[in-house]
């Protein structure tokens, strides 16, 4: 059994990821920004606001902005590649982002619940039954059981079942969306077995009070 509160406490120790950036494409590299400078990542519902300019790559007078992933600080910059000819997935920028509140608690949630895998790449549907429940009360309505029928497999205009392989328990996180690709090994579902469920949940109520997210997120 995983210690989630110990796992908590290593993330307010230690509350942000570092975040590499890399060239799209071969070119000619100019930098925006040094080490220091607070950066927002893209904005909107589907991420149409493009991020801060970190930099412009130019290839055949086309030149072309590269934007931060992610809020944070830049945290250094590879200065001698300012203007240089560069190829492509070279990293030229690391930010500092600190984590939100999402972000901690799907960390968490990772490390503590069983993680059913997608057998292939394909795309994944709850079979009827459990859709309905899902979409009426939350997937934490939904019980299942090691066996149970509970996807269906659709991919190259074939669909097929899929059963369920783990603990007894409730699903607590659904990690797929309706049109989308998942890839072989990712997971589809978070199951919260019993006996870990009030521990967890009393792991996300004190993220919801306590973490605290530092300035510098842009």
């Amino acid at each position: 059994m995983i210690d989630v509160k110990a796992l908590l406490e290593e993330m307010k120790a230690s509350p942000y990821t570092m975040v590499e950036v890399a060239t799209p494409h071969t070119g000619v590299l100019s930098l925006s920004l040094a080490p220091g400078a607070q950066v927002r990542g893209p904005l909107g519902s589907w991420k149409e606001k493009k991020g801060t300019t970190l930099a412009t790559i130019e290839r055949e007078r086309n030149v072309k902005p590269i934007h931060a992933p992610t809020n944070g600080v830049v945290e250094s910059v590879a200065s001698d590649l300012d203007t240089a000819f560069v190829q492509a997935a070279t990293p030229f920028c690391t930010i500092r982002h600190y984590l939100t509140k999402a972000e901690v608690l799907a960390a968490i949630l990772k490390k503590a619940l069983f993680l059913f895998p997608a057998p292939e790449r394909a795309k994944y549907y709850f079979v009827p039954e459990v859709d309905k429940k899902v979409r009426a009360s939350g997937s934490r309505a939904v019980k299942v059981r090691d066996g149970m029928e509970l996807f269906i497999v659709s991919r190259m205009k074939r669909e097929s079942p899929l059963a369920y392989s783990g603990p007894a328990g409730i699903i607590y996180a659904v990690y797929f969306g309706l049109a989308d690709n998942v890839d072989a090994g990712d997971p589809l579902i978070g199951v919260c077995p019993a006996d870990q469920l009030a521990v967890i949940q009393d792991v996300v109520n004190r993220v919801q009070a306590e973490w605290e997210e530092p300035e510098g997120n842009g």
